[in-house]
């Protein structure tokens, strides 16, 4: 039996997920979450989150633009195979020098047309990477992987939905909203096709409500979490602009991705902090004209008793990153 813990350090908040593994499936034992103080107290915060002792199998991740992930028709090969092209074949696909990154990929399709095969190639910056590792060695903590965010959503998504959701809809979207970027990811038939960071998220929308109501910033994003009557509809007013070139962000990465594909995305499914405003659904589905929904990172991992039921609820969208992690 063994325990992991998902530790995802974002901008605004850093959220940890322990789940135990065993021959019935995971199950959830306790997460945590508390707000992302800066370099010189990150440290504390991620001690309190998680003791040394408790953290042999610690997994965690790096995002943005030091990532890079590539859906790649290759050659039928086998996986051993896969690893010694990549030594070759990587750099026409992945903007840095192989030198400078950590460098992996999965076999996704082995059927193809053409006797090929549909690689998803992943790529981090070793600085980006090793930034990560010192963030959490202060705190006596090894990582014994390191993810990249998008993965880590995919994962926790597809363990959740690969018996009810995937199968209903042909073509999807996952949109998570954190604080700096939102990470878009493609899923046809319950196989990932295309990932993209979008540079507009939750932070985006409170400056413009900081600005609109000349208001502090953490104030800003409580009211943009929770908005009075008297406030709402300027809210959305003044969001708007924002939220229509997000939108527009979205709506030509399905376009592009429409065009390389038969089909079209039936369906967006919501996650991330930014994302917990309860208009933020019924906007993007207004703009996209598709609907929009969230999705529980838990529906199929067993809660151990004692869980605080509505605080896992209600933490539950800024988590799904961390699951992925612990999942692994």
């Amino acid at each position: 039996m063994k325990t992991s813990i998902g530790l995802d350090i974002g901008a605004q908040a850093v959220k940890a997920v322990k789940i135990r593994h065993d021959k019935a499936g995971p199950e959830f034992l306790a997460f945590a979450l508390e707000a992302n103080p800066g370099a010189g107290a990150l440290t504390e915060v991620i001690k309190r989150i998680i003791h040394p002792q408790d953290a042999k199998n610690l997994i965690i991740s790096v995002s943005g633009s030091a990532t890079v992930i590539r859906y790649v028709p290759f050659p039928k090969m086998s996986a051993d195979e896969l690893m010694q092209a990549l030594k070759f074949e990587a750099q026409k696909h992945i903007p840095f020098t192989l030198a400078e990154v950590n460098l992996d990929a999965e076999i996704l399709k082995d059927d193809l047309p053409e006797n090929k095969m549909l690689v998803l190639l992943a790529a981090a910056k070793k600085e980006a990477v090793s930034q990560r590792l010192k963030i959490i060695e202060p705190a006596a903590l090894k990582a014994g992987a390191v993810d990249i965010d998008s993965l880590a959503l995919l994962n926790a998504f597809i363990f959740n939905n690969a018996a009810d959701i995937i199968p209903k809809y042909k073509v999807i979207a996952l949109l998570n909203v954190g604080s700096q970027i939102s990470s878009l990811n493609i899923l046809e038939a319950g196989i990932p096709g295309f990932s993209r960071d979008i540079h507009i998220a939750g932070h985006s929308f409170t400056q413009k409500i900081s600005g609109a109501l000349n208001i502090e910033l953490g104030a800003a994003e409580k009211l943009k979490i929770n908005p009075d009557k008297d406030s709402l509809q300027k809210i959305k007013t003044e969001i708007g602009p924002v939220f229509t070139n997000l939108a527009n962000e979205i709506r030509t990465s399905f376009d592009y991705y429409e065009s390389q594909s038969t089909a079209s995305v039936e369906r967006v499914f919501l996650s991330g902090g930014g994302a917990k405003p309860f208009f933020f659904r019924e906007m993007l589905t207004a703009a996209l004209g598709i609907e929009a929904e969230y999705w529980d990172p838990f529906k199929k991992i067993a809660l151990s008793a004692g869980v605080d039921s509505a605080g896992l609820k209600e933490a539950s969208p800024q988590l799904c990153v961390a699951v992925g992690l612990a999942l692994r």
